[in-house]
């Protein structure tokens, strides 16, 4: 399918159950213009969330003057108190030519809560992984990737020895145009320094992406496979405006796929249609940039429900359940 070609009206998955907007602008006792796609965990018994936070457009232009990363806590996993403070900004980040903080993803793994997170820098995109500090007042730093790389999640445990992350590198003159973003692989022996790269999903893999794709929620352990969610793009050039853009015509889904449990780079199953797509009011007509589903959380509970976290329209985070085995079928079912 030729770029900007359009695709087919898109609906959510029957196994998915959306549970609206969990939080907004309204629930942070800062400036906030935009707060989505969070990172969410179940760490030491609570729910944690650090979100994005994009501020300074009050007046709703295609602009925004500053970033932030905010942090909440949650008894439920549904209703999320915001801490008075953000929990990291550009001057407390204190990274060379940093200009926005966003996107963070959260994994707990060795007892300590994981954080990767993408930042724009004068020179390119780039992507860091670190760990939150005990008292959540920061993080310590591990690693920074060079440009261009970002939407950075880390695999809950080492797989034959090694750490694993899913990534999202900008190959621009080898892909044929501007877009046309993949998923990808990488190994470290340490969280540090990385390397062992390889191809792991192409947007031609997607049937409904014909732009680019991105890792989504960090992967969760299942007797099948590591199950893991994507995003996927596909864009109409006649959309025109969608939201406060100026011009917005791109369509984000949330797509699903199970990775093989011993070498992750294998591709077990994927569903061939979106697991979540923009059909809801604050998906379809409100918002900054409108038909976004961006997922970032994903959480295993005891009893088989998946809380499945999103960016809707890049203006509020909102949650969606699922069961586990349902989730796993439709991979499995589909291969």
């Amino acid at each position: 399918m030729g770029k900007g070609a359009m695709l087919p009206l898109m609906k959510s998955s029957d196994v998915i159950t959306k549970k609206g907007i969990v939080l907004s602008k309204e629930d942070v006792p800062y400036s906030a213009s935009c707060v989505f796609n969070a990172g969410v965990a179940k760490y030491k018994g609570r729910y944690v969330m650090i979100f994005r936070n994009d501020y300074g457009n009050e007046d709703f232009k295609p602009s925004f003057t500053g970033s932030c990363l905010g942090l909440a806590f949650s008894d439920d996993g549904v209703k999320w108190k915001v801490e008075k403070e953000p929990f990291m900004t550009l001057e407390k980040l204190n990274i060379k030519e940093c200009t926005k903080i966003y996107d963070p993803r959260l994994t707990v793994m060795d007892g300590k809560l994981h954080i990767c997170f993408a930042f724009d820098t004068k020179h390119g995109v780039r992507g860091g992984v670190g760990i939150v500090k005990d008292d959540f007042s920061g993080l310590e730093i591990l690693s920074l990737s060079s440009p261009d790389n970002r939407n950075m999640v880390l695999f809950p445990e080492k797989i034959d020895g090694k750490y694993v992350r899913l990534e999202r590198p900008f190959p621009v003159y080898s892909r044929g145009g501007k877009d046309i973003f993949d998923v990808w692989i990488s190994k470290s022996p340490d969280l540090i320094y990385w390397g062992e790269e390889d191809l792991l999903l192409a947007v031609e893999d997607v049937p409904y992406a014909n732009d680019k794709i991105g890792p989504g929620a960090p992967p969760i352990k299942t007797d099948k496979g590591w199950l893991t969610l994507f995003h996927a793009v596909d864009r109409d050039d006649t959309r025109g405006k969608n939201g406060w853009d100026n011009k917005w015509t791109k369509r984000y889904t949330a797509g699903i796929m199970l990775l093989d449990l011993n070498d992750p780079k294998k591709v077990v199953g994927m569903s061939k249609l979106p697991l979540i797509a923009p059909e809801e009011d604050y998906e379809t007509d409100e918002g900054y940039r409108t038909n976004v589903i961006f997922p970032g959380g994903m959480i295993l509970e005891d009893d088989g429900e998946v809380k499945i976290y999103y960016g809707a329209s890049d203006t509020v985070e909102c949650l969606a359940t699922a069961n586990l085995d349902d989730l796993v079928n439709l991979c499995c079912s589909e291969k």
